[in-house]
């Protein structure tokens, strides 16, 4: 028997599956913290905890920047509904000088995240004789004065006709 017009209608849409309820995810929802003060109250005694503390000072000595803590944390914060991106952009300064106090503080040398980075396509002509200069006196004496060998080919014997799909024919 033919299916009628609206039972076409019941089946599931592609992807239906794969997609949740409106409302149903945390960032879906209104924010716990509606404020970057509210934001900073929740991040910055959670940075002092003995939980995170060791594992920030063992993050900075590997030598992960700052600025990628900070947006690490604050990421976190959206998925699980704290705050809000914009809330949570506003409040990343806070943390990276936060973290930074922190690894002040434990004398670990860390590294920002926004030190100007050299673009390697723009390396200036001076840059590229030094680097050389530099690998040139750190090889050893006895590879400069190797010579080169250059093997003869007999040049005479390699007239060699064309061949191929796209060679011309004779």
């Amino acid at each position: 028997m033919a299916e009628s017009f609206s039972e076409s209608f019941d089946y599931p849409i592609a992807g239906q599956g794969m997609t949740a309820e409106v409302g149903s995810r945390p960032w879906q929802n209104p924010p716990q913290y509606a404020t970057v003060e509210e934001a900073l109250e929740y991040y910055i005694p959670r940075i002092l905890s003995e939980d995170l503390y060791e594992g920030v000072l063992d993050t900075m000595e590997l030598g992960v920047p700052l600025t990628t803590m900070a947006d690490t944390l604050q990421t976190g914060g959206v998925v699980q509904g704290l705050h809000t991106i914009d809330v949570g952009m506003l409040a990343i300064p806070v943390i990276i000088e936060m973290l930074a106090l922190i690894g002040d503080s434990a004398g670990i040398k860390y590294t920002l995240g926004t030190e100007k980075r050299i673009d390697d396509d723009k390396l200036s002509d001076t840059s590229i004789a030094l680097a050389m200069k530099k690998v040139r006196d750190k090889l050893p004496k006895a590879i400069e004065e190797r010579e080169e060998v250059v093997p003869d080919i007999d040049t005479e014997d390699t007239d060699v006709a064309p061949g191929g799909l796209m060679a011309r024919r004779v």
